[in-house]
């Protein structure tokens, strides 16, 4: 749960720093946005929860 709440936070962050430098257009994140609600509603949510999950812990065990 931790994980999904910072990747959010993140790309949240993200989003911010595009539309107010002007390289992301407000649209452009409304579409974003409503993308991932979509995706997160297909069957298709499990596979991509895991994969950032897999990531997530291969970072968090690099020692650097």
């Amino acid at each position: 749960m931790a994980i999904s709440i910072s990747v959010v936070v993140l790309l949240l962050l993200l989003a911010v720093i595009f539309v107010r430098s002007g390289t992301l257009k407000m649209s452009h994140a409304l579409v974003c946005v409503m993308l991932g609600f979509s995706l997160a509603g297909t069957s298709l949510a499990p596979t991509l929860y895991n994969g950032l999950s897999a990531t997530a812990e291969v970072v968090g065990s690099v020692k650097p």
